[in-house]
């Protein structure tokens, strides 16, 4: 078996319980345990960096972070990887957008300095994406944003995401490419960026193969991911279609799935025996 090298972990319905926490005392043994065999640990989710970094104030400074689904790769505080939306391209997606009929549809840039949403965005809405987006800013037109954009991030009627999805890849297809990950919300995202191509950047700088990678993940965003990883872990709380596309599966997000597998990593058992 070949030896591991990397842990990448999903957050949301993955690393974090329901309650979007996690056992830190745990894992702050095993990080340090995985830090000592010369593991590299990486926080690879469809969030904005400056949120996920808040969830790991001790070592961000030196863990590595595939953010907004593999468009801003950032390793040790130093950026990676930026990629970017031509903006005619952004502005052509905007008009799909207002053009279909998407009940319940709400959105917000996302670039690299701040997610941006325009001022006809609802209050509630909003309230919610602070959650994700640590930096949030507001904006009356397109041309106003001085950023750059590589992700679309958006909530609508659970029904209609699929109406949604086909209708990007019928007007925007090798434009944007549509990722779910459940409960209505959708990303749109240059193609090829996802977590697998951020995943493989990092591995090239640091001489990691596909088989000495463990990843975990819960959506359809981590398919490539799962797929990609010698050891590809769904979440048992994931959907059936993760599940088929991972080699294995973890316990739930609430029952610290991550870290009993880490667990078994460190001890040599299960998969690791």
């Amino acid at each position: 078996m070949a030896e591991i090298k990397l842990v990448a972990v999903d957050m949301d319905g993955t690393f974090l319980d329901d309650g979007k926490n996690y056992n830190r005392a745990r894992f702050a043994e095993q990080y340090a345990a995985l830090k000592a065999r010369g593991i590299r640990f990486v926080v690879a989710s469809g969030n904005q960096y400056y949120q996920l970094r808040s969830f790991f104030p001790d070592i961000a400074h030196e863990i590595a972070f595939v953010a907004e689904n593999g468009a801003y790769i950032v390793e040790a505080g130093e950026d990676r990887f930026v990629g970017e939306f031509p903006q005619g391209d952004v502005a052509k997606i905007i008009d799909t957008l207002a053009r279909g009929n998407y009940p319940e549809l709400n959105y917000v840039l996302c670039g690299y300095h701040s997610a941006w949403y325009f001022s006809s965005t609802p209050a509630v809405y909003l309230e919610k994406m602070r959650r994700y987006c640590h930096r949030l800013q507001p904006t009356e037109r397109l041309d106003d944003i001085d950023d750059r954009l590589f992700k679309f991030a958006l909530n609508l009627s659970d029904e209609y995401v699929s109406v949604l999805m086909a209708d990007i890849e019928r007007h925007h297809a090798g434009v944007a490419t549509a990722v779910t990950s459940g409960h209505g919300s959708v990303d749109l995202i240059i193609p090829g960026l996802h977590k697998a191509h951020g995943l493989a950047l990092l591995q090239q700088r640091w001489g990691i193969s596909h088989e000495q990678v463990v990843a975990f993940g819960d959506g359809g965003n981590d398919l490539e991911m799962l797929n990609q990883a010698g050891f590809g872990y769904a979440m048992a709380n994931a959907p059936d279609r993760v599940k088929a596309a991972a080699g294995y599966q973890a316990p739930s997000n609430n029952q610290e799935g991550v870290l009993e597998v880490i667990q078994q990593l460190l001890e040599g058992r299960g998969a690791f025996a």
